[in-house]
């Protein structure tokens, strides 16, 4: 595919596949490039990323997650929009989410959210992962094949985020039933390159459960995780209302599960077409920390973040006018050869593979991050150590070499829709 700029890479399907093709394109004539179709300033340079991503003062998140569409509501016209965004950017979606607020409200739910992300908390959290990988594999590993998606990755991370958040282990099935159901549903509506309209739905069952929780830890406090999270207070001393606590928790629950099952189908897709990285990984555990910085690097969960400038600036050199839609897109800054050599080639040695962008940087850095790093270490040990010779199922998705996977249609998410796998049962 040669003709990239008659593609419309938010409203098409073309690049939903392999959309790395398209970043090199417009990298290669200017690392800030404003695509054709939308107006949107795409930012495919490393070190432009970065520098868009570690000023919150000139660009507003307002847009993270939306980006052109609905588009603002109202024409922002002037050098300096600041106070036209803080008097529409409620009316945009998901203005409510901590992804989209901007200082000082987002350090003060922030603040908030890092309460419960404590190092304690996490090794606590760790603990329940080993115990609950091994769980999850007993339910498939003696079939020798899997859809990955929905056997593993799905309900593993829905479990490992539900206990993070003190959830009951008692209530954890429940939850599996209420958002995953029977089948791991498809990707719909956010970024959605089709015309489905953005909904909160999926998020309906989490407010209304961690609702009740936190209400009745205020009641009754207990010695535990909801109760801490339902007596947090804000950095100031203040204390939130229960839908604030309810949907900084709601946020690490949806965003942070959703993207964690892309990155371990990536690294299972990885693992399945190259046998010789597989029997490294197997002989020398010790690479495998290494190795999920590298897949995130090539196929980070996530292809872009979107911002808002709200006074006229530059970005690399490039002049952006106030008012303008940027998406910095960390699937092409980890990809500038500028930053990684060799940017195209899987180096599982990479010295520098960890200063990939796939949890953004700056303020809006994805707190979820060392969540993510452990959830995948540790499914993978567990992994290996329990199913042998992992391989692509052909049946499902062609020979090597003709292989054929859906990926979510979305211009923001990046990942596998299903992934069939075959594998010797060890134990």
């Amino acid at each position: 595919m040669s003709d990239f700029d008659g593609i419309d890479f938010f409203r098409g399907n073309e690049l939903v596949a392999d959309p790395y093709p398209y970043f090199e394109h417009l990298r290669s004539q200017c690392p800030v490039q404003r695509e054709p179709h939308h107006g949107v300033v795409m930012v495919t340079g490393y070190d432009e990323a970065v520098s868009v991503y570690t000023d919150a003062t000139t660009f507003s998140s307002c847009n993270a997650v939306t980006g052109p569409f609905p588009g603002f509501p109202v024409p922002l016209v002037g050098d300096d929009v600041s106070e036209l965004i803080a008097q529409h950017r409620d009316e945009l979606p998901f203005s409510d989410q901590l992804t989209v607020m901007d200082p000082p409200k987002h350090k003060a739910h922030r603040g908030m959210l890092m309460r419960l992300i404590t190092p304690k908390r996490l090794k606590e959290n760790e603990d329940f992962m080993w115990r609950y990988a091994d769980r999850q594999i007993d339910e498939f590993a003696a079939s020798g094949e899997c859809e990955f998606i929905r056997s593993y990755a799905g309900p593993f991370t829905l479990y490992v985020i539900a206990d993070l958040l003190g959830v009951p282990e008692s209530d954890h099935e429940w939850f599996r039933q209420e958002l995953q159901g029977g089948h791991r549903p498809e990707t719909q509506g956010l970024g959605s390159t089709g015309s489905g309209s953005l909904s909160h739905t999926p998020l309906e069952f989490l407010y209304d459960r961690l609702t009740d929780y936190i209400e009745d830890r205020r009641r009754e406090p207990h010695n535990d995780v909801l109760t801490g999270l339902a007596t947090a207070s804000f950095p100031d001393g203040s204390t939130p209302e229960v839908i604030d606590v309810v949907r900084v928790a709601a946020n690490l629950f949806s965003a942070g599960q959703e993207t964690t099952v892309r990155l371990l189908a990536a690294a299972l897709q990885l693992i399945g077409e190259r046998p010789d990285l597989q029997q490294l990984l197997r002989e020398d555990r010790a690479c495998i920390p290494n190795f999920v910085e590298e897949v995130l690097r090539m196929e980070g969960p996530v292809k872009g973040d979107f911002r808002l400038s709200r006074t006229a600036t530059t970005v690399g050199g490039v002049p952006i006018p106030a008012g303008t839609t940027l998406m910095v897109v960390n699937g092409a800054a980890g990809r500038d050869p500028r930053r990684f050599e060799e940017p195209d080639e899987f180096r599982v040695d990479r010295e520098n593979a960890k200063e990939h962008l796939a949890f953004g940087r700056g303020p809006h850095a994805c707190p979820g991050g060392p969540l993510a790093r452990a959830e995948a270490r540790i499914s993978l040990e567990r992994l290996l150590a329990r199913l042998g010779d992992i391989a692509i199922s052909e049946a499902k998705h062609g020979p090597a070499g003709d292989r054929h996977y859906e990926y979510a249609p979305t211009y923001i998410l990046r990942g596998l829709q299903r992934l069939h796998l075959e594998f010797t049962p060890i134990g």
